[in-house]
């Protein structure tokens, strides 16, 4: 335990799911948590309730909106003095058949799950290039690298997020700052709640573990990345799927 003690860290989308448990995982491990939340206030308040207003807090913001994400960073440096970790993780789908999707289905996968990456990230530079440091941690998915029919606007989009992850790192390596993606597999969340049996059963079937994963497991990666542990890796794409996608 305390991996990230002493840290500061900023979560996008930390009020559910995969988000949600990064902060409780960082929280376990010493870090002071700052995370964002667009709409769900109640929850977004009941997880700082939980683990204590010392720890964490929370942040309404969209992602998607450059001035939001800018005026984010300088709320979180103001209140908290630095920001050591970044962990992009706002997403959301809007799946069917491209011959069937919107222009809109298409913009609003893209401004959130990709242009959101760009504005936090391009928002941070400052901060991490004079502290001579940091982790920037960008939540893709397995379907990123494998496609997946009916998602093409989400598949683009963590696509997208694979390819800035590794010319970022390339970018701002010589001043200390690291940047990596991880790509979850199938993972329970809200979302897979949703789906039926047989949707489910299909799923599995494409997983050599045969279960779909939690979201603790998606957070222990980011744990390891957001720590020292993983000084010298940076540019890279772990997947936590189950071995779905090697």
């Amino acid at each position: 335990m305390g991996l990230l003690q002493d840290k500061v860290a900023l979560i996008t989308g930390g009020s559910r799911g995969i988000g949600e448990a990064i902060v409780r995982r960082f929280v376990e491990e010493g870090a002071r948590v700052a995370f964002t939340y667009r709409s769900s206030s109640k929850r977004a308040e009941e997880i700082v309730a939980e683990l204590g207003a010392d720890k964490v807090t929370a942040y309404q913001s969209d992602a998607a909106s450059y001035a939001s994400s800018e005026a984010l960073i300088k709320d979180v440096m103001n209140d908290m003095g630095k920001i050591d970790v970044l962990v992009n993780n706002a997403g959301i789908t809007k799946d069917t058949l491209l011959m069937r999707m919107s222009e809109d289905q298409w913009d609003a996968v893209i401004n959130t799950n990709l242009k959101s990456v760009f504005n936090l990230t391009k928002n941070i530079m400052r901060p991490m290039m004079k502290a001579r440091g940091g982790s920037i941690i960008n939540i893709s998915s397995v379907v990123g690298v494998m496609g997946n029919p009916g998602q093409a606007n989400y598949v683009a989009s963590k696509a997208g997020v694979i390819g800035f992850t590794k010319t970022v790192a390339k970018e701002v390596g010589s001043r200390g700052i690291r940047c990596n993606a991880i790509a979850p597999g199938f993972i329970e969340t809200d979302m897979t709640d949703e789906l039926d049996e047989k949707t489910k059963e299909a799923y599995l079937g494409n997983i050599p573990m045969k279960r779909l994963g939690r979201g603790d497991e998606v957070a222990n990666a980011c744990v390891f990345l957001a720590s020292d542990l993983s000084s010298y890796v940076s540019g890279q794409t772990i997947n936590v799927c189950g071995a779905m996608c090697c």
